[in-house]
């Protein structure tokens, strides 16, 4: 029978298996300290396409259709996708769901959404509604730059706390058999808005919303920090780890050993993304390329995995309002 645990998380009883993954990434992504994680590193952020947008659509659809191929199946086996973008009406994702004509689910987590795609299938799977579903999420920094900040032809100065947006997507299948490491847990995350208005600065703004799902998820299980081999966030950036490890040192947690951000592990300092990587695709490429494959070579066991997501919009920004923000972690084991 499944528990739940305390306030905000689950054990599941029969956890699903993730039993393939595959990615896409765009040129500056394939020049970073992961390029030997990725199936395909794209030569331009066009890709031979119309516009930004298109790229971002034909991205999801490649890593979807490459995720299910890579485990031998088709696209007609899976019931179910979970996948979201960051823009408007989730875009890219909708024109890359008309191609694949599968039952669809959109979700807009901004970039938590890969994170709470895969907790969702967990649910779905371990609930007994599906045998098979696919968690995906994208993102493009030209199209998110248009849509949230300037024109890119302005060439704007970004401050030392501005993040880049990876272009890119990654796709996970999520089964109730198989082979593969299985996501036994999950905390859903709640709002935590700290008043912080820069949308520049999303890595502090998003932090306190980290600390909160990470404390509750160690309330919530009984479980210690160095219960995992390993503890990823999505993308804070380094400003944002900085703060969730001195943050959670004030409560007591020290987690400074076997922590850090997707954020932080995609580019190399030469290539000028200031304080690191965001978008949905930082934490996708991550799990799909290089978590994955350490979990599978049997170097991590057990990991936990957080997505957070910074809810502004070009409105809400407009209006001066505060950024709310959220996390949601699974946890996923080697069993």
């Amino acid at each position: 029978m499944n528990k739940k645990k305390g306030k905000q998380s689950i054990l599941f009883a029969n956890p699903p298996v993730i039993t393939s993954v595959a990615n896409i990434v765009g040129p500056m992504e394939g020049e970073g300290f992961l390029q030997q994680y990725f199936d395909t590193i794209m030569q331009d952020n066009l890709h031979g396409l119309a516009s930004w947008e298109q790229c971002e659509s034909y991205m999801m659809e490649y890593a979807i259709k490459k995720s299910v191929e890579k485990e031998n199946s088709t696209i007609d086996n899976i019931d179910c996708i979970f996948a979201g973008d960051l823009l408007n009406q989730l875009m890219s994702t909708h024109f890359a769901m008309k191609n694949l004509q599968r039952p669809f689910l959109g979700l807009y987590g901004a970039c938590s959404t890969m994170v709470e795609g895969m907790l969702l299938s967990a649910i779905m799977l371990d609930g007994g509604f599906a045998s098979k579903v696919v968690a995906a999420a994208s993102s493009h920094h030209d199209a998110a730059e248009r849509q949230y900040r300037f024109p890119n032809e302005m060439g704007v100065q970004r401050p030392p706390s501005a993040q880049w947006t990876v272009t890119g997507s990654g796709a996970t299948v999520v089964s109730i058999s198989g082979t593969g490491p299985r996501i036994t847990g999950a905390t859903i995350g709640k709002i935590v808005d700290f008043g912080i208005k820069d949308p520049n600065a999303m890595g502090p703004a998003m932090a306190p919303a980290a600390v909160d799902t990470l404390w509750q998820h160690f309330q919530d299980t009984g479980r210690t920090p160095n219960y995992y081999d390993m503890i990823f966030t999505g993308d804070l950036g380094s400003v944002g780890r900085d703060l969730v490890i001195q943050l959670l040192q004030e409560k007591g947690l020290d987690i400074a050993t076997n922590y850090q951000d997707c954020g932080c592990m995609i580019y190399r300092e030469e290539q000028d993304a200031h304080a690191g990587a965001s978008g949905c695709a930082s934490s996708a490429i991550v799990f799909t390329g290089l978590i994955y494959q350490n979990l599978m070579s049997g170097k991590w066991e057990k990991i936990l995995f957080l997505g957070t997501g910074s809810l502004h919009s070009t409105t809400s920004y407009q209006q001066k309002e505060s950024i709310p923000c959220i996390a949601h972690a699974v946890a996923v084991e080697v069993l």
